[in-house]
């Protein structure tokens, strides 16, 4: 699809990684949440048709237990719309 790699938690593709960036999964819900964190979004072919995936945000390469926070947001959002697909 985009030339990453994706990350997947109990069946559920939560993240991707494109060129050397963690990119979490988002949602409008999330969306305010990235935003202040600094996040930008994936516009994997720089035309502006973006992905709802979120650059993870810097203090959360820093710490892991942040990265672990996140994660399990992106988690959250990638079960809701699984959940909405039955």
């Amino acid at each position: 699809m985009f030339g990453g790699v994706g990350v997947y938690a109990n069946g559920l593709f939560f993240a991707l990684i494109d060129d050397d960036v963690l990119y979490l999964k988002g949602d409008e819900d999330l969306r305010p949440e990235f935003e202040a964190a600094g996040s930008q979004i994936f516009d994997p072919f720089g035309d502006g048709r973006t992905l709802n995936y979120w650059t993870a945000p810097a203090e959360a390469l820093d710490d892991p237990e942040v990265l672990l926070e996140w994660s399990r947001k992106s988690l959250e959002v990638a079960a809701k719309k699984a959940s909405k697909k039955r």
